[in-house]
C-alpha cells in the first residue's frame, strides 16, 4: 500500500470509535495472527495492518503461519488463553472458534457493519451475534478461453444444457472442454456447491433429487469425455495449470488465479457466472475469504485497540486497497459495484458474491461432516463406483454420523 493510502487511512480515523469506554491510553502495541505466510501477501497485509495500527495509535505485531497450521495453533492458544489481540480466521472456521467462547462480539465496539452483503455478515455470525468481519471476499466463476470458443463457434454457456453442449463441442484430442476440482478435500466440496445450491439442493439433506441432478451433471461431463477423469485428483491450482496450458477450454476457479493468467499475454480469457440449471436463474456460490476477530483477553484496553484496527481494515479505503491487490471483492455491496466497473475481470465475481452463501450458514459447526460427505460422494460417483443417488445416500450418513 502506498504512503498516500496509509496517510489517508490515518487521516480518516478509520479505526472508528469504540463503545466500551475503557482507558486505552497505555496500550502501545497489539498482536495479530493470520495465515498470510506467502512473502508478498504477508508484506501487503503487514502494510495495511501497520497503517490501521497508526490510525488507532498502536503498533501491530503481525505473525503469519502456514494455512494448515493456523487452526491447530488457534485451538491450542484458545485453551491456554494466549490468543493474539487480533485474529484472522478462514470464514468456515469462525463457528468452531466462537463456540469455545474465545471471541468477543463486535457490536459493543460500535464497528460499522452496514452495507455488507447478507452472506458476508452470515459468515462472521455465530448464534445471532457478529464475531468477525471480512474486508474482502471471493467466490468461484467460469473461466473460458475466448479463442477456443470463437474458433468452435460456441457461445459462453449460461445453463447446464448449454454447458454440456459447449464442453462437448470444445473437446478435441489433447484438450477437454471443461475442468473442475473434484478431489477428496473440502476444496472439491467447495467447487460442487454452486451446482448443488443453484439446483435447490441443501447440505442439510444431501440425498435429494436436486443434489443427485447436480452430481449427475459432473458424471455426465466425465462419461461423455468432455471432462477428464483426472479431475478426481486435481486441485484448483492443477485446474488452472490445465487451462493455462490450453488443455481445457473452460474451468471453474477463483479470482486469485487472475494475476497468473494476466502474465500470459497470448492467453485470451474471459469470466462469466457459473452456469445454472435453468435460464435467468442467479447462481448461488460459496463465499470465500477470511474474517477478522477480536479474541477475549484480560485487557479490555487491548481489545478496544484491536477492535479499532479491525474497524479500519473494514473501512472502504482498506477494502478497495485489498481488493485491488488480491483480486478479491470488497465486502460492502455499493463499493463492490463501483469496483466491478474499475476492474472488469472481477465483474462476474462481484455479481456472484451478491447471492453467495457462507458454508456454515445452515449447519454451523456441523459443516465439516457434510463437506466430507459431499467430496466422498463426488469421488464415488465420478469414479463410477456408485450412482449419484447411492453416493449421496452414503454422503448423508457421513454428514449425520449414522
Amino acid at each position: 500500500m502506498s504512503g498516500t493510502i496509509a496517510l489517508a487511512l490515518a487521516v480518516t480515523g478509520c479505526g472508528g470509535g469504540t463503545g466500551t469506554g475503557s482507558d486505552t491510553g497505555k496500550v502501545t502495541s497489539i498482536t495479530a495472527l493470520d495465515y498470510y505466510s506467502d512473502e508478498a501477501e504477508h508484506s501487503q497485509w503487514g502494510e495495511i495492518l501497520s497503517a490501521c495500527g497508526r490510525s488507532a495509535g498502536v503498533k501491530v505485531e503481525q505473525t503469519s503461519v502456514p494455512p494448515a497450521s493456523l487452526m491447530p495453533k488457534i485451538l491450542q492458544q484458545a485453551s491456554s488463553r494466549t490468543l493474539p489481540d487480533l485474529l484472522m480466521v478462514d470464514n468456515p472456521d469462525l463457528q468452531q472458534i466462537a463456540q469455545t467462547g474465545a471471541l468477543t462480539p463486535l457490536d459493543p465496539y460500535g464497528i460499522d457493519s452496514s452495507g455488507f452483503a447478507k452472506g458476508i455478515l452470515s459468515a462472521g455470525t455465530y448464534k445471532g451475534k457478529v464475531y468477525g468481519l471480512a474486508p474482502d471476499v471471493s467466490t468461484v466463476a467460469l473461466f473460458y478461453n475466448k479463442d477456443m470458443l470463437a474458433k468452435a463457434g460456441v457461445a459462453v454457456p449460461r445453463t447446464w444444457d448449454e454447458l454440456k453442449a459447449a464442453a462437448a463441442e470444445l473437446t478435441r484430442p489433447g484438450r477437454y472442454g471443461m475442468a473442475v476440482d473434484a478431489n477428496a478435500t473440502f476444496e472439491g466440496s467447495w467447487q460442487f456447491l454452486p451446482f448443488l445450491w443453484s439446483n435447490g439442493g441443501d447440505e442439510k439433506r444431501l440425498d435429494t433429487p436436486q443434489a443427485a441432478q447436480a452430481l449427475q451433471l459432473w458424471v455426465d461431463l466425465v462419461k461423455s469425455g468432455s471432462m477428464s477423469k483426472s479431475v478426481l485428483n486435481w486441485t484448483q491450482a492443477d485446474v488452472h495449470d490445465q487451462f493455462a496450458a490450453g488443455k481445457t477450454a473452460m474451468m471453474i476457479n477463483g479470482p486469485w488465479r487472475i494475476p497468473a493468467l494476466n502474465k500470459d499475454k497470448n492467453l485470451h480469457w474471459g469470466v462469466a457466472p457459473i452456469p445454472v440449471p435453468r435460464a435467468a436463474q442467479t447462481p448461488i456460490t460459496p463465499l470465500g475469504g477470511e474474517v477478522w476477530t477480536v479474541p477475549r483477553s484480560a485487557s479490555k484496553a487491548r481489545q478496544e485497540k484491536a477492535a479499532q484496527v479491525l474497524a479500519c481494515l473494514n473501512h472502504s479505503s482498506s477494502m478497495l486497497t485489498l481488493a485491488k491487490q488480491h483480486f478479491t471483492v470488497p465486502s460492502r455491496s455499493a463499493l463492490a459495484s463501483r469496483y466491478a466497473e474499475q476492474v472488469p475481470s472481477m465483474a462476474a465475481f462481484v455479481k456472484s458474491v451478491e447471492a453467495a452463501r457462507s458454508r456454515t450458514s445452515q449447519l454451523g459447526v456441523k459443516w465439516p461432516k457434510a463437506a466430507t460427505g459431499i467430496y466422498t460422494a463426488i469421488q464415488s460417483a465420478l469414479a463410477g463406483e456408485q450412482t449419484p443417488e447411492e453416493a449421496l445416500r452414503h454422503a448423508q450418513r457421513i454428514a449425520t454420523g449414522d
